[in-house]
């Protein structure tokens, strides 16, 4: 199967598990869930809210992780402070990368905003070396979007 057909899949099952829910961080569990058990080579998926000026762990899929990150350092944080996805091919070359697991070697963070606002991010690792290509990218900004509008539509987010 090719990547865009898997992630067509997928986003249909996203928009099934949450188009009729409204609960944010029950989305996000599900998300998480969905995308941990659908994608291969990962070890950890989840999401980061914005409570206070930084990140703050939610729901996620894996081993224990870091509870908070401030904006601007590691990945996650870098994500937020330039509010643009980070793929990053080798963590270990990343400045100022937080190793909340050592055995994680790449990683995708995807920023999930409201009027260009940041208020959480989807953070994916993998033990891979540059498990995530544009193709990934893409495949995953479509869910985010839609994840941006159903919160938007049940008047969650606004």
């Amino acid at each position: 199967m090719s990547k865009n057909t898997f992630y067509r899949d997928l986003h249909s099952q996203v928009e099934a598990l949450i188009s009729d829910e409204a609960d944010v961080i029950a989305n996000m569990a599900n998300v998480s869930a969905l995308l941990f058990e659908q994608l291969a080579d990962v070890n950890w998926v989840g999401f980061y809210r914005m409570i206070n000026n930084e990140l703050v762990l939610g729901p996620f899929q894996g081993k224990v992780a870091c509870i908070r990150i401030p904006v601007g350092r590691g990945v996650c944080g870098t994500a937020v402070s330039e509010n643009e996805v980070q793929r990053v091919a080798d963590v270990h070359e990343f400045d100022g990368h937080i190793a909340c697991d050592a055995t994680t070697n790449s990683e995708i963070v995807l920023p999930v905003s409201l009027n260009d606002k940041v208020i959480a991010v989807l953070d994916i690792d993998s033990q891979a070396f540059n498990r995530f290509d544009a193709d990934d990218q893409a495949g995953l900004e479509k869910i985010i979007s839609l994840f941006e509008n159903v919160m938007i539509t049940h008047g969650v987010l606004n």
